[in-house]
């Protein structure tokens, strides 16, 4: 698999700084990358209209007229599954980040082990983004992305996998379970959420980051906030 990266920053000398680095940590994990560079958003978004193929995008928060954070949420309109890194001298958008779901802030100067400790998990993301689950439905095979999946919850015989589209199967929540990985976690007897979707836990409920709402039962908070941490 060839990793197709982008930067984007509007200093030719931190994004030079940045690719040669990119180039020696991919050397060092005897993978191939792709990478180009952009002075601007408006620049990457022109060519992404052409080519939406990029698996993992560097991102300057501070750039000309549009920043890095407002290009990233026009990117998350339609796009789940690309990794994002914003690369900043400040930390003040820090928490904007958690909107469109970035990977990670990294402070300039760049610290090398840090980088490079990113993009590991950055690649390991975009290898589980290509697992899928298999679901039988009226004859049909439907394969569902695993992190599309925002959370599954059972009525009686069954089970909704809460995703883009919803899709309800006759089948216990135990034997969907078996399908996941790691990155789900059961809440009580009805519900298993992906921990990468929850923004928020209180000792009654859990946010997610698309505005939903789940209950949480008594007894699960301490269990769920130890998986989220282990996770991340």
């Amino acid at each position: 698999m060839i990793y197709k990266i982008a930067i984007c920053d509007d200093s030719d000398i931190d994004s030079k700084y940045i690719s040669d680095l990119l180039n020696v940590w991919a050397k060092s994990r005897d993978i191939l990358i792709k990478s180009e560079c952009f002075s601007s958003a408006e620049s990457f978004l022109f060519h992404y209209e052409e080519d939406k193929t990029y698996n993992l995008l560097l991102l300057d928060i501070e750039m000309g007229k549009m920043d890095g954070v407002t290009m990233a949420k026009q990117i998350r309109k339609e796009n789940d599954a690309v990794q994002i890194i914003f690369i900043t001298g400040y930390s003040d958008y820090i928490s904007e980040g958690y909107e469109v779901s970035a990977l990670h802030y990294l402070m300039k100067p760049i610290n090398e082990k840090k980088l490079y400790a990113v993009l590991d998990r950055a690649t390991e993301k975009i290898i589980r983004n290509e697992e899928y689950m298999n679901l039988i439905l009226s004859g049909e095979m439907i394969r569902i992305p695993l992190y599309e999946i925002r959370y599954l919850d059972v009525q009686k015989n069954y089970v909704t996998v809460h995703c883009k589209e919803n899709y309800t199967v006759k089948r216990s929540l135990g034997e969907v379970e078996k399908l996941l990985d790691n990155r789900f976690f059961r809440v009580g007897r009805g519900t298993v959420i992906n921990l990468e979707y929850i923004r928020r836990v209180t000792k009654t409920d859990v946010y997610l980051s698309d505005g939903t709402i789940l209950p949480l039962p008594r007894g699960i908070y301490d269990s769920l906030n130890r998986a989220i941490i282990t996770h991340t």
